[in-house]
């Protein structure tokens, strides 16, 4: 199944710059794992020492907040977007 993953920022650099980027998977942690393949480093950027995404990182399935659904382990199909948004703090 193709995807587009839509990059914040931050990690563009780790994928030389491109905003969007095509990749394989028919569940989240299947694309993580086409991502770190392609573009290594993004998935400790992503994920924790457990595997598990990291608390300041926020993915979308479908505008779909994958926390809400079944994490990791949510199921992509071809065609679907997924964004990736890191969580922004502070404030006056």
């Amino acid at each position: 199944m193709s995807v587009m993953v839509r990059i914040p920022t931050p990690l563009r650099r780790v994928t030389n710059g491109q905003d969007k980027v095509n990749v394989e998977g028919g569940t989240l942690t299947e694309v993580v794992g086409s991502l770190e393949s392609e573009f290594p480093g993004i998935r400790e950027r992503l994920c924790d020492d457990t595997g598990a995404l990291r608390n300041f990182v926020n993915v979308y399935v479908n505008g779909e907040d994958v926390r809400f659904l079944a994490g990791l382990d949510t199921s992509t199909s071809d065609g679907d977007e997924i964004s990736i948004v890191p969580a922004v703090a502070g404030g006056a």
